[in-house]
């Protein structure tokens, strides 16, 4: 059920700043590694050099003798029976590594200085093995990263997105874990009688996500032997509890995660070195702190899959989309991933198409273990199908943005694993983007080109509970368990102030812990806005009525004669019969017999999502001599549905268009020989202020029938379009369709020369 707005609301869809940022500015917020406990010991990983090494043998006693180590772990001391399933449910290597960066042991120390000199001591022995360095090499199955069959997940990361991996993989050992196909009609058949067909083969580096804050934990040991508190960086605090209890063969009531303040997640930041941490102070019975360093953060944890897109894309002589076949391959690394499904739902169900045939195939590597990043696989699969729409457009001679227009999906039309859209807002992006200065002025200079590209994400949901409580003082209080890292908790005052009619000043909310706050979802997948507020306007409107009720006995009347407003309960038409909600609340923890403590539970499960929509325009200029690629302009056009703080909405559709952007031109892993060479910021390649042209923020209001308020999903969608809009601009400023990303000025330069001298691939 949709949640309509009142008529004129005082606080929803105005511009409001963050409830916390005060205490991020002057340095109050606290981070792990701002938590200093007594007793306090340092932990510094140990990690393969090698992509798959046997371990021979570890000497500890160099780095044990370091002054201030207190001790040297390795897998002999912490591992358990089971053997990992994934990068959260990982400790320490067994006998053999599988990807270089994998920790082989930790250097526990009292002070971090110390912890990395004994790190740098420690020697340890390995055997070199062959190696899976790449997708070509996992395809030919003649080394294999788990010659017995890899050990079975759970669950996958990629699913607390949206996606997962399906629920049959490969029986027999292989380096392909699965194969997903999803179908509808006959796509050869429908390719073949085509007008048109563009053919291309797409393919993309790994991206990190290159969060400030590297990951970072602090573990502190109960009082009951197999009881320990997380203190983390988290986007899901109930995930690291259950990757903790599972690690550590622990029931989960006897692990207790509060999170802390998360400087930078975007899908990255779900309990990587968390119950490595636990371990640790379990085992030595003091709390243990682990931050990472920059480097140490980019070789062990979960960048996005490396992924080559086949793609064939045929129309009619009118520009109608008639066959769709992508044969998509991940490089998963050590582990699985689960892209394949969500790379399909977008894939094939931006345009509407009778005929389409997808495949995604799993691919298991000796490298680090991939993971989730803002719209996890979407911006990669985008790449390839908005640069093909792009140049089925010029090979007909339409207009680019007429066909996306003629094409479009809308609500009832199939995503590309052939389930219905809701009713959606692509279409309304696409006309505005239509009348917008960037498209309609584009073409006037040499060697600048104007590239468009649509995107979107169908957005999680999850239940959710909250609670309500009104104090003595007025103070309005919410208690929810959801982890802020965007600004949620800003848009939940705002729909509490707006419920009760009180300033969203007076309204405070109260971070639960796994322990103590009302379940909520993992901030991930743009889910937890749409899920967590219907749960905190239901708790907000029984609160109303229970002041309703309260207001009706205090001045003998009907709760229908009550009125709220600026945080007091008056009578309609008689000047001051007033009361504040703070002396109602009084009244109702001292009445006998009466109503009771102003306090009310919500909750929420929403029956579908609420996807959204962008348009892209993205201006550049390519120098024709070099090669490099120069970002003008911006435009990103969104379907926010309902924009609950517009303020909000506008900065995370500016971040998501930084970072797609980012992808385009500048950012990607570099390994050789199963090695990564680029890992830290100095060589890793990523934007300055400087390198980002002005990103404008379109907003388009198409409410969802589901979302609260009409909302839709907010923090994914921007991330889509943008390295596809990048590349058509790139083909409309120089006429060379590049099919890699990031784009590189040599690579650029190369096309640009083989088509002046007339060759072609």
């Amino acid at each position: 059920m949709t949640h309509q707005a009142q008529s004129g609301p005082t606080h929803l869809g105005k511009r409001r700043k963050i409830i916390d940022g005060l205490e991020k500015i002057t340095g109050q917020a606290q981070y792990p590694a701002d938590l200093n406990l007594p007793g306090l010991v340092h932990l510094r990983p140990v990690l393969s050099p090698y992509p798959h090494a046997r371990i021979a043998g570890i000497d500890v006693q160099a780095a044990r003798a370091v002054p201030g180590v207190v001790a040297v772990l390795t897998g002999a001391d912490l591992n358990g029976p089971r053997p990992a399933h994934s990068r959260s449910n990982m400790l320490l290597a067994g006998d053999e590594v599988v990807f270089a960066g994998q920790p082989v042991a930790v250097v526990v120390a009292e002070t971090e200085a110390q912890a990395a000199d004994g790190a740098a001591l420690l020697d340890i022995e390995y055997q070199p093995l062959d190696s899976v360095d790449d997708a070509a090499q996992a395809l030919q199955d003649e080394v294999l990263v788990w010659p017995q069959g890899m050990p079975r997940p759970d669950t996958s990361m990629a699913s607390l997105h949206g996606g997962g991996a399906s629920e049959e993989a490969e029986q027999t050992p292989s380096n392909i874990h699965q194969r997903q196909e999803f179908k509808r009609g006959d796509a050869e058949k429908a390719l073949q009688e085509a007008h048109t067909v563009i053919q291309r083969t797409f393919r993309t580096s790994r991206v990190h996500q290159a969060y400030l804050e590297p990951h970072a934990v602090v573990a502190q040991p109960g009082v009951k032997a197999g009881e320990v508190t997380v203190y983390t960086s988290t986007q899901g605090q109930y995930v690291v509890r259950r990757e903790v209890a599972g690690a550590l063969n622990l029931p989960e009531r006897n692990v207790h995660v509060v999170p802390l303040k998360v400087g930078g997640g975007f899908g990255a930041k779900y309990g990587l070195v968390d119950a490595l941490v636990a371990a640790v102070a379990l085992k030595l019975r003091r709390p243990a702190r682990l931050v990472l360093t920059r480097s140490e953060d980019m070789q062990t944890t979960t960048p996005t899959p490396e992924i080559e897109i086949e793609l064939r894309l045929g129309a009619d002589a009118q520009g109608n989309l008639v066959g769709l076949a992508v044969d998509a391959t991940i490089e998963n690394g050590a582990f699985v991933s689960g892209h394949a499904g969500i790379i399909a739902t977008m894939i094939g169900g931006l345009y509407r198409c009778e005929n389409v045939h997808i495949t995604g195939t799993e691919l298991l590597t000796n490298r680090p273990p991939v993971g989730a990043y803002r719209a996890p696989g979407v911006p990669q699969a985008l790449f390839a199908l908005e640069s093909a729409v792009d140049d089925l457009a010029h090979t007909l001679g339409q207009d680019p943005l007429e066909l996306r227009l003629q094409n479009a999906a809308g609500g009832g039309d199939l995503t590309g694993t052939g389930r219905p859209w809701p009713e959606i807002g692509l279409k309304a992006c696409l006309e505005r983007a239509q009348g917008h200065s960037l498209w309609k002025d584009r073409g006037q200079n040499l060697n600048e080109g104007v590239g468009l590209a649509a995107g979107g994400w169908p957005g999680g949901f999850s239940p959710a509970g909250a609670v309500c409580r009104v104090d003595t003082d007025g103070t309005v209080r919410l208690h929810v368990g959801s982890v802020d890292i965007s600004g949620v908790h800003s848009s939940m005052v705002l729909i509490a102030a707006e419920t009760l009619n009180v300033d969203p000043d007076s309204v405070e909310i109260v971070q639960g812990t796994t322990d103590s706050g009302p379940y909520a979802p993992n901030s991930g997948g743009s889910q937890v806005t749409i899920s967590l507020s219907g749960a905190v306007l239901d708790a907000t409107q029984q609160v109303k009525n229970q002041l309703l009720d309260l207001a009706a006995h205090h001045f003998e009347t009907h709760r229908d004669d009550i009125e709220l407003a600026e945080g007091h309960a008056s009578l309609r038409g008689v000047p001051g019969k007033t009361v504040s909600i703070g002396q109602l609340a009084g009244m109702g923890q001292r009445l006998p017999g009466g109503p009771g403590p102003v306090v009310a539970e919500g909750r929420a499960a929403l029956k579908a999502g609420a996807p959204g929509f962008i348009a892209q325009l993205v201006k550049v200029r390519v120098d024709p001599d070099t090669g490099h690629v120069t970002p003008l302009e911006a435009a990103t056009i969104q379907d926010v549905g309902f924009a609950l703080n517009p303020l909000l909405v506008e900065g995370q559709m500016h971040g998501g268009s930084a970072q797609a952007l980012s992808i385009g031109l500048y950012e990607g892993q570099v390994f050789a020989d199963g090695q990564l060479t680029n890992p830290n910021f100095m060589e890793y390649t990523f934007p300055r202020a400087d390198d980002l042209p002005p990103l404008e923020a379109v907003i388009v209001e198409h409410p969802s029938e589901h979302g609260p308020f009409g909302a839709r999903v907010v923090g994914e969608p921007p991330m889509t379009a943008g390295a596809a809009a990048v590349a058509n601009a790139i083909r409309d400023a120089v006429g060379v369709r590049v099919t890699d990303l990031p784009v590189k000025p040599e690579t650029l330069w190369q096309l640009m020369t083989r088509q002046e001298s007339g060759q072609t691939g």
